[in-house]
């Protein structure tokens, strides 16, 4: 059975040399989730990041992002979160795909097509402002390339329904009615998110989503907060979707946590 396998990570949030976020070193954790994934997963096709590339948005940020995918042996495909600047980002990596302006992209996969949006709200970014928007480019734009899709897969960086986290769908995508409308006309097979640092799936619209965990720091198990700041110390995580011709399949790696050995034991399952 062919399989068309894609490391997917959210939420890198790389800072400058010797800043961390929680005590924690996000090119060190984005590093070591790469080296894992690839050796782990050395048939994988590819690997998309989808969007808080950065924690600032800085042009010192991308390029260090930009040396730590510099070795990276298959395609890499990107998208903007909240916490990224697109004119920075464009400085560093002029030749992102560009649709009226903006960060989009359509990957013809194995039997799919991964559709890969950008949320970004801006410029201009006001203080404090982590919601994401699609304007009307970007919406048209989405209702072709999911229209034209074959089995399209959905991925963008804000959720556009709440997920139960009162902080974090403060912050979530402002017209994701208008999304979801775009996606269920379409037919969209999945869709799969970033933004809340947490691993999370269901249904939105009768659509199966995934949100996958970051690499570094995660959003604690809080459905009561209306903090969208909260972080926790758990496992460094990446997401995993498989393209078999007749299913769509997503696991995630708690790539930290190392590896135990595995015992064969038949009475175990």
């Amino acid at each position: 059975m062919m399989t068309d396998k894609i490391i997917v990570m959210s939420d890198i949030h790389i800072v400058a040399p010797g800043e961390t976020i929680i005590g924690l070193d996000p090119s060190a954790r984005f590093a070591a989730g790469l080296a894992h994934a690839l050796a782990t997963h050395p048939d994988a096709s590819r690997i998309v990041l989808i969007g808080d590339l950065t924690h600032h948005g800085a042009p010192e940020e991308y390029q260090a992002l930009r040396a730590l995918l510099a070795d990276v042996p298959i395609p890499v495909h990107m998208t903007l979160g909240n916490h990224d600047r697109r004119e920075a980002f464009r400085q560093v990596f002029p030749d992102a795909p560009d649709v009226a302006g903006f960060v989009c992209e359509n990957i013809p996969l194995n039997g799919a097509t991964l559709v890969l949006g950008d949320t970004l709200d801006g410029p201009p970014y006001p203080a404090g402002h982590h919601a994401g928007a699609m304007c009307a480019a970007r919406l048209a734009w989405l209702d072709a390339a999911l229209g034209a899709a074959e089995r399209p897969i959905l991925a963008l960086h804000h959720h556009p329904a709440p997920i139960l986290f009162p902080g974090m769908d403060r912050i979530a995508l402002t017209n994701g009615d208008a999304v979801l409308d775009i996606a269920a006309k379409a037919g969209t097979q999945q869709m799969i998110f970033g933004h809340v640092h947490r691993t999370i799936s269901g249904q939105m619209r009768g659509i199966p989503f995934a949100i996958f965990k970051s690499p570094c720091h995660q959003m604690p198990m809080d459905m009561h907060s209306t903090s969208s700041a909260l972080s926790v110390d758990e496992p460094g995580a990446y997401g995993i979707l498989c393209v078999t011709p007749d299913s769509l399949i997503l696991h995630t790696e708690d790539f930290t946590l190392g590896t135990a050995p595995a015992v064969d034991d038949p009475h175990s399952r």
